[in-house]
């Protein structure tokens, strides 16, 4: 609780089981968990040891992964930016984590979220009056795409990122659509799966072949004051990293990692500037590390799961994931509630009127309405100086 107000980024580690792949190959585990935050890798160079805020082993349950995460799911509702996002090597199960598996009989944490939110907002109906919606994006081959249209539609598309005053990060271009349940919801992202690009590995038989970026906007209006609130949960997956000698990638899928492990080494650059507190911090080399922004070393309330293989096949892999993590816990953000009163809602409420209003009147029109003004103003100091 402590770290959480200090604005410490929360670690979680999931180790996955042993797959068929490593068993048949003979692998071994080496990795041991002696208490629920600490991991030991016994690698070629000894004995490392790493802690977190929590580490869940090979026999944890989705349900068990996420009650420790639902707390955030109310920070957004409330009114915070929320960011939960997966690393980690490619098959290391992050997309497990985040998604399921391939039929979503066992959900992962996105769609468990949507549920949780819509049932903290079935419970605060008397209170307020919510509005939801959602976009949902990829980063492939270092072009923003929009999952909720056609992909041939998508590559035509221009999306810009952009922040707004208060440094959240938003997307400028992508369809946003509403939800009025959590069913709605998931609706849309099985939409938006479905267009994404997935490829069959030597390390996994679906891997994501770009980073997935889910936004989901909650407004909400106290009944009492008038008050409003914007929270924005971010659900980010991750693509893995990967060594094309071990996941056979050639052609395109050679492409596509250049470009995933170009971003992760971009987000790489970021993380150990913020953790060492350097003067400048390199959002700007890279599309993810823009998107990503507001949650790491901004104004988001952020946790983080690394994925790890157990398999000493894979050691090297997850000593370097475990040491990215190490750093990612270092950093610091400045979660910040975003509400505004009944007044300065109204008075947005006016300008975005007027701005529409200007937008449709003609340049001559303007010119008239801007003389017919100076001419009012000076009729009404000729008035003044009569009555004096």
């Amino acid at each position: 609780m402590l770290e959480d107000m200090r604005g410490k980024i929360r670690v979680f580690c999931r180790i996955r089981p042993l797959d068929k792949s490593e068993v048949a190959r003979g692998s071994k585990c080496v990795i041991t968990c002696p208490d629920e935050y600490t991991v030991t890798v016994d690698s070629t160079r000894g004995l490392k040891e790493f802690q977190f805020d929590k580490v869940f082993n090979g026999t944890s349950m989705q349900d068990e992964v996420f009650e420790d995460t639902s707390r955030l799911i109310q920070s957004a509702v409330d009114g915070y930016n929320v960011c939960i996002f997966a690393y980690g090597q490619t098959g290391s199960g992050k997309t497990f984590t985040m998604i399921g598996d391939k039929d979503l009989s066992n959900p992962g944490v996105m769609p468990r979220a949507f549920k949780r939110m819509f049932q903290i907002i079935d419970e605060n109906q008397s209170k307020s009056d919510f509005k939801v919606s959602a976009y949902m994006l990829e980063l492939y081959n270092d072009r923003l795409l929009d999952l909720f249209v056609h992909p041939n539609e998508s590559f035509n598309k221009k999306t810009e990122i952009k922040k707004d005053k208060k440094g959240l990060v938003f997307v400028q271009g992508p369809e946003i659509k509403e939800a009025s349940s959590a069913e709605e919801l998931f609706a849309l992202f099985e939409q938006g799966c479905s267009n994404r690009h997935i490829a069959a590995t030597r390390m996994n038989a679906e891997s994501s072949r770009s980073h997935l970026i889910i936004g989901v906007l909650i407004e909400s209006t106290n009944l009492t004051n008038g008050s409003i609130t914007y929270g924005k949960l971010s659900l980010v997956d991750l693509a893995g990293s990967e060594r094309a000698a071990k996941t056979g990638a050639k052609f395109e899928q050679l492409k596509e990692a250049n470009s995933i492990n170009k971003s992760l080494s971009a987000l790489s650059d970021v993380i150990f500037a913020l953790s060492t507190e350097q003067s400048f911090i390199p959002y700007r080399n890279n599309k993810l590390t823009q998107l990503m922004q507001d949650s790491l070393g901004g104004n988001a309330k952020t946790l983080m799961f690394v994925n790890i293989s157990p398999a000493d096949y894979n050691a090297e892999e997850t000593i370097i994931s475990l040491v990215y993590a190490t750093r990612v816990k270092a950093i610091t953000n400045n979660a910040v509630k975003n509400i505004e009163s009944k007044e300065i809602a109204r008075l947005k409420e006016s300008e975005e009127q007027l701005i529409g209003c200007y937008a449709k009147t003609s340049t001559q029109d303007v010119s008239w309405l801007c003389m017919t003004g100076k001419a009012m103003r000076k009729s009404k100091k000729r008035m003044g100086s009569k009555r004096r």
